[in-house]
């Protein structure tokens, strides 16, 4: 299937690792010249040879610092210079800490808000000008489940995702004249370095295969998503064939929605086992 993204300019944040360089890998395979964004710059040299193994355009590499918001814009700005034009932004981050509602401090919100929500609202106005300059454009935003699905131990990540939400939905509205689609991809639990990470935490010297096998337990498929599955849907919805699709939620979360919130990873984990 041609998605039509040969030679389009794709700029994803948060490229380095997980679903960002998921879904920056399967662009260039695809055709689209690609710009990843993050801060460690040993992380940025592995992607950069992992893209160029599949890329058929252009593979371009930047450390940058998101939560600046003007470091931001300049990355932005340097891409479209860069390659003459700005089609498709992917916003990925990180992730808040867990805990209930009553767990946190207002400053933990405000953290939870500038970490997550301020970065995505930055880059997505600094590439409208681009993108409406183009003519045609995809504004991906990634969050989490808790964007759709109510989790009580996700209390900080349901705020500000649920920002974005409505942010986006209020640009698609906007843009969707412009030729401009914009959606929130909203994952389960995937198998990506943090979710490792924190399965190793949690199994304090045991079996992490055992607990990784835990952590995905509560969906309906049973198992944990690979990235290469979200990036799957994250490129079909860069792509021309979506040109229908906008203002959505799309939950990528194997069913975990309709299974319902068994999640003992999360009741047993402490505020900082996932950051």
């Amino acid at each position: 299937m041609d998605l039509g993204l040969g030679n389009k300019v794709a700029l994803v944040a948060g490229g380095s690792s997980g679903l960002g360089l998921a879904t920056a890998k399967e662009l260039a395979r695809e055709g689209a010249h690609v710009a990843i964004g993050a801060r460690d710059r040993g992380r940025l040299a592995e992607a950069e040879r992992a893209i160029k193994e599949v890329a058929r355009g252009r593979v371009h590499v930047t450390s940058v610092d998101v939560t600046d918001r003007a470091a931001a814009r300049r990355w932005v700005d340097e891409v479209a210079a860069d390659f003459g034009a700005l089609h498709i932004v992917l916003v990925s981050g990180g992730s808040p800490q867990i805990g209930t509602a009553s767990q946190f401090e207002p400053a933990e919100y405000q953290a939870a808000v500038d970490g997550v929500l301020l970065p995505a609202v930055s880059l997505a106005l600094a590439a409208l000008p681009h993108l409406r300059a183009a003519g045609w454009g995809r504004l991906l935003f990634v969050a989490s489940e808790t964007a759709s699905v109510p989790v009580a131990r996700l209390a900080l990540s349901g705020v500000a995702r649920a920002a974005i939400v409505r942010f986006a939905q209020s640009l698609a509205s906007e843009l969707g004249r412009d030729g401009i689609t914009v959606n929130v991809l909203a994952p389960g639990t995937t198998r990506t370095p943090p979710v490792e990470r924190a399965a190793a935490k949690l199994a304090e010297g045991g079996d992490v295969e055992a607990r990784l096998r835990v952590m995905g337990h509560h969906n309906a498929l049973g198992r944990l998503a690979r990235p290469d599955e979200f990036a799957a849907v994250a490129t079909f919805l860069a792509g021309e064939r979506a040109s229908f699709v906008t203002g959505g939620i799309h939950l990528i979360d194997g069913g975990a929605s309709v299974v319902g919130p068994e999640l003992p990873h999360l009741t047993a984990a402490r505020k900082d086992t996932y950051t």
